[in-house]
């Protein structure tokens, strides 16, 4: 009989509860859980497909160790396995000292995890030496918030979305990126409609949309459109002197910097129009309640940090924080990126916000965890841990659940430096990451589904989580590695606290000693356990002992975590992004996410049906920028600058600025022939987070000259996995074409696409070599055209009278109708020949292609169209089909659609 476990979404920082339907050890399927506050039983996209993930086809099961870099991995025992890491770390520490090592973690880890990887590094081995992910996400609002409020704490809950009278948001898409905290405003625009919205985006995004004003700034160009809304609030009086002058310090300095930033000159430099500007500025003043809610486009700067201060400086200046509906709210970009931050999961931080560069910190953790000392030395953060590795000056490096020979800037040093590296570990759930290349050993870990442990959203709610399933193969949980290997290394350190530091039989052991080390602070949360946020529910702290309930939100009464209890405003001036464009790099690339697609798609890219509204990489110009480049939407480009060359499809989208190009972050080596947009990005950093510059690269556009194309479509069987053992094959072939790309497509029966490109034709050699790898060589039933002169070769595979595999060399016009024809198996017998036409348009018979609108519930425009066609109302079509009624996102199309429908009715 199947039973039900509460736990969370793996993906992004909105902290959705989950329900998870477990039989017999495996999962049959999840859904929201409607008692969880983060989310109220929404799911979007990715979420509601999380069961389709629980496969270990793609899962590290095993130990993998190789003795030469030369040579390939081998199984191996845990005991092996992490003996021969203590060895290692050891020997190196003993030759080159501490910080000869580093470890190097990642925002999806759950805080019991990060809690014991910072012990090892500070408490035992003695270095300051890691990092995480999270430094490329989320630094920046660390920074921005500390510097202006005095603790990295977001004062907001996700509830002052509804109670806003005017939101900003600045920098993020959450109809994308995170689509639950995105209803919700849906909802507050729904149950009041003089809700002022403004989106600040040089993209009118999917957000933007909805917006009442939507300010296209020019890239990098924040803090002088910031500064720009405070000089209108103050001349016309609209800020609350009040409140500045019983609360804050520093304004007057910082009025001095803001007097200069008038509209005429901030649209000078944003390329905005002025009225515009004081538009946002109004609406914001004269407000009731005005919320802010902002993200990567403003940490990923080299000045991210002064982007989230100047934000944060429109609350201050009119008070508008610390009550309902208002302040500055930082959407977090990973699952669990707060809890490594309350436990000190930066290079200069430690366990509950402390500060590394405090001697009075250190001191306390020492005390803490009962060692001497906590090492003084400032550690490396993430950009600059990879160019000490590449130096030399770092010998080893342990990565954990994270992927950064894909998601570092600059990757071509990156991977330099993994390559120079003596011993590289990897600590993960998947095996095929770009990342386990260069790994010399390998750990397999648990994954979602798996752990016990604790998360922390972004509005600071901590979740308990349970594991629902058992281990898979030899897979350990990530604390549990961490330990084993601590105490191994530690023995051969001759350290005698060892046992003594890592004493744990259970994460619940660890989560009540991180308790501790956060009693008095700022996020203390000494009133929970496990046992209460079993019964009472997730929490926001801080939660002290002895409190009846988290804070919902904070400084409602205007103390702020400073030494003298005020906020403080910081002087900031207009910066010029890292990296200008010129003659020869005329286009700002920016990148961002896309609603469907996590991170690098370890989990996500095992899922068809998520590959439906994005089929692969595209980069995005506007439509006179790709006339100018000479380029026609669908072609191929060269994208380029000095650190790299990126072959992409092109698309036209008039949703850009002039002069600006859109990639989304996902795509690397295992579904592209290069290492995606992060081969084009810089390293260069804030000077107060480290936070790298990965929104905005100088690039290049032109042709590809790869007049040649190859497309091969696959179906692999009935099943949602059916198809992953082929994916792996095809994978296999991208590296013989100048440009590749893999990936799925379709529903009950998922189809492999296969599409690469080349300067010169294949020989009929490599041809059969391609369709021997897609089963479509040796098949008696096969129907083929060739045309020799145009170098033209096609082959289709009918299996019972359906298609079921198809490969067009040097003309592949038919590729944008067979996936749907193949998906949805509409192509009779009469018509299965077109597939091999001389000219691939599809047959006059052909039922109009139908794409997917709503990806949660797998329905087409097709079957919308037929229900609207008898006068469905959304409430029905929603009943009946189910679309519309898991994240939402779909809901402003349908409704389009419907109104499409009637008008269509009326004339």
């Amino acid at each position: 009989m199947a039973n039900e476990v509460k736990s969370t979404c793996c993906y992004c920082g909105v902290g959705c509860g989950l329900l998870i339907e477990v039989e017999n050890d495996r999962i049959l399927g999840v859904k929201g859980d409607p008692d969880h506050p983060a989310n109220f039983g929404r799911l979007c996209s990715k979420g509601v497909t999380l069961h389709l993930t629980d496969r270990t086809d793609y899962r590290l099961l095993h130990p993998m160790l190789r003795s030469e870099r030369s040579q390939p991995r081998q199984r191996v025992d845990w005991n092996r396995a992490l003996d021969q890491a203590a060895g290692r770390f050891a020997e190196i520490i003993r030759r080159h000292g501490p910080d000869s090592v580093a470890f190097y973690i990642s925002g999806q880890l759950l805080t019991e995890d990060y809690y014991v990887f910072n012990k090892l590094a500070k408490g035992l081995i003695g270095t300051n030496n890691v990092d995480t992910n999270s430094r490329l996400c989320m630094s920046s609002a660390v920074a921005g918030y500390k510097q202006t409020l005095g603790a990295d704490a977001p004062p907001c809950s996700y509830e002052d979305i509804a109670l806003a009278d005017c939101l900003i948001i600045a920098g993020a898409n959450p109809a994308v990126a995170h689509p639950i905290v995105f209803r919700r405003i849906e909802d507050a625009r729904a149950a009041n409609p003089q809700l002022k919205i403004v989106v600040i985006d040089p993209r009118y995004s999917e957000t933007a949309a909805i917006a009442d004003l939507h300010l296209a700034l020019k890239p990098g160009t924040d803090i002088a459109l910031f500064n720009g809304l405070l000089h209108v609030l103050l001349a016309e009086g609209l800020v609350d002197r009040q409140y500045i002058a019983s609360h804050t310090e520093g304004f007057a300095a910082l009025e001095q910097v803001i007097s200069v930033y008038t509209p005429a000159f901030v649209s000078g430099i944003c390329g905005l129009p002025e009225y515009d500007i004081i538009r946002a500025a109004r609406w914001f003043g004269k407000s009731r309640a005005s919320l802010s809610l902002y993200c990567q486009g403003l940490n990923q700067s080299s000045h991210g940090t002064h982007n989230n201060a100047a934000l944060i400086h429109l609350h201050l200046a009119t008070g508008q924080i610390g009550k309902p509906g208002a302040g500055p709210f930082s959407l977090t970009g990973q699952p669990n990126a707060m809890g490594g931050r309350e436990v000190g999961g930066l290079a200069n931080l430690m366990s509950a916000h402390r500060d590394m560069a405090n001697p009075v910190h250190r001191d306390e953790m020492a005390r803490l965890w009962g060692v001497p000392s906590v090492p003084e030395k400032p550690g490396k953060a993430a950009v600059e841990l990879f160019a000490a590795m590449k130096r030399g000056e770092i010998k080893a490096v342990w990565i954990a659940c994270t992927n950064p020979a894909q998601s570092m800037p600059d990757q071509a040093e990156v991977r330099a430096a993994l390559q120079s590296a003596e011993f590289v570990v990897l600590q993960e759930a998947y095996g095929n990451t770009d990342t386990a290349a260069f790994a010399d050993l390998m750990l397999p870990a648990t994954s979602w589904s798996e752990k016990e442990g604790t998360v922390t959203n972004s509005e600071r709610r901590i979740t308990h989580i349970r594991a629902a399933v058992s281990a898979p193969g030899e897979t350990r949980h990530d604390w549990e590695i961490v330990v084993d290997f601590a105490r191994r290394l530690g023995h051969r350190l001759e350290n005698v606290l060892t046992e003594k530091l890592f004493p744990y039989a259970c994460a619940e052991d660890i989560f009540n000693e991180h308790r501790e080390t956060t009693r008095g602070r700022d996020l203390d949360i000494s009133g929970l356990s496990y046992a209460l946020l079993d019964t009472a529910g997730p929490q926001q702290w801080p939660y002290p002992e002895a409190a009846s309930g988290g804070r919902q939100r904070l400084y409602e009464n205007g103390v702020y975590a400073t030494a003298n209890g005020r906020a403080r405003f910081v002087p900031v001036e207009h910066q010029a992004t890292a990296e200008s464009t010129s003659d020869a790099y005329p286009l700002s690339l920016i990148s961002g996410r896309l609603r469907d697609q996590w991170h690098g798609m370890s989990r996500t890219g095992t899922v068809a049906r998520l590959f439906n509204l994005d089929e692969g990489p595209e980069i995005s110009l506007h439509p006179v920028d790709l006339r100018l480049s000479g380029l026609e939407s669908g072609d191929l480009a060269r994208v380029s600058n000095p650190r790299g060359t990126v072959v992409v499809r092109v698309k036209s989208d008039e949703s850009l600025r002039r002069g600006c190009a859109w990639m989304p972050m996902h795509w690397g080596e295992q579904f592209m022939n290069s290492a995606g947009v992060n081969a084009l990005t810089l390293s260069a950093t804030d000077p107060y987070s480290q936070q790298p510059e990965l929104k905005h690269a100088a690039v290049s556009l032109r042709k590809a000259g790869l007049p040649w194309p190859l497309v091969v479509l696959r179906k692999a069987g009935e099943g949602q996995f059916a198809a992953l053992p082929l994916l792996e094959k095809a994978r296999s072939l991208m590296a013989r074409f100048a440009y590749a790309s893999v990936g799925l497509y379709g529903r009950a029966e998922p189809l492999v696409i296969f599409c690469a490109a080349m300067p010169d034709a294949l020989t009929e050699v490599e041809l059969r070599e391609i369709d021997a790898v897609f089963g479509l060589a040796e098949d008696e039933s096969a129907i083929v055209y060739a045309d020799q002169h145009r170098q033209i070769s096609k082959r289709a595979i009918v299996t019972d009278g359906k298609l079921t595999g198809v490969r067009l060399a040097g003309e592949t016009l038919a590729q944008s109708w067979l996936k749907e024809s193949m998906t949805d198996n509409t192509l009779d017998a009469t018509l299965i020949r077109w597939v091999v036409a001389p000219i691939g348009y599809p047959p006059n018979r052909l039922l109009e292609k139908s794409r997917i609108v709503c990806v949660c519930a797998d329905i087409t425009e097709a079957q919308l169209k037929r229900e609207m066609s008898r006068g469905e109302a959304l409430s029905q079509l929603q009943e009946k089909l189910k679309c519309g009624t898991f994240c939402g996102s779909c809901v402003p199309e349908i409704k389009r659609m419907i109104s499409g429908q009637v008008q269509e009715a009326v004339v």
